[in-house]
């Protein structure tokens, strides 16, 4: 969500009075939000000249394919689609909060290409061990229709052996915002994980994954749609940020 919001701050960079409207300097600008880009294509609509000259537009639009916004991370598939934009005078500041819908789409080879990298790696590492002392190695992620199987090795810190981990389950948003693993089944090394040990883990990522925790930071954020297919996943979100009193 970090980096969507970045982006959104970069549009309204774009339609200040002192920026530029020009759909194709708008696409350059954006694309240096990136690593690597293999699509990009924005679109301002039409307004009248006199409202971009105030800060105003009637919609923005952008639509992009290979995205790639830090090293090892891919998305293959970026539309987003602004409601009207206004700013309050000469300064980056929004007059009214800014509203995005956000669809997005992940294959299943890039999901497992942003585990190995180191910044994904440890935030998985400190969701393991805010319990246990676990290292977390060589987690995998598999998708199936509506469901997700994850496999990964454990092993506490201090110990030689390893335990295998296979979880399966449903992910569901509840409220378009918190996260939830339904059915969640666990294995270590081919036995059944005991029923505290799945309510903990399920409690624990639905606690992590609440995007409530954004709203004091003056962003709400909510998951219209969650797919699961066997090659990808597909997520559409609506986000809103709100003006800030700081001048």
């Amino acid at each position: 969500m970090e980096f969507f919001t970045l982006l959104l701050s970069s549009l309204i960079g774009l339609i200040s009075p002192l920026g530029i409207v020009s759909d194709r300097v708008a696409e350059s600008t954006l694309r240096k939000q990136f690593v690597s880009v293999e699509d990009l294509q924005v679109r301002i609509d039409n307004a009248p000249t006199y409202q971009l000259v105030q800060g105003r537009i009637d919609r923005l639009r952008l639509v992009g394919r290979g995205l790639v916004p830090q090293k090892e991370i891919r998305i293959d598939t970026l539309e987003l689609e602004t409601d009207p934009i206004a700013l309050q005078g000469l300064r980056l500041k929004v007059a009214k909060p800014l509203q995005a819908g956000i669809r997005m789409i992940l294959k299943e080879e890039d999901i497992n290409r942003a585990l190995e990298s180191p910044k994904i790696a440890t935030q998985l590492q400190n969701l393991v061990r805010r319990n246990q002392r676990y290292t977390f190695l060589s987690p995998r992620i598999a998708l199936k229709r509506d469901r997700v199987r994850v496999q990964a090795t454990l092993q506490e810190q201090g110990y030689p052996d390893q335990l295998a981990i296979v979880a399966e389950a449903k992910p569901e948003v509840i409220a378009g915002r918190t996260l939830q693993l339904q059915n969640l089944q666990v294995t270590a090394n081919g036995q059944a994980a005991p029923a505290p040990v799945v309510q903990a883990l399920t409690e624990t990522i639905a606690n992590r994954f609440d995007l409530r925790s954004l709203e004091k930071s003056g962003i709400t954020a909510r998951v219209l749609a969650f797919n699961v297919q066997p090659t990808h996943l597909e997520i559409s979100t609506f986000v809103q940020l709100r003006p800030t009193s700081r001048k």
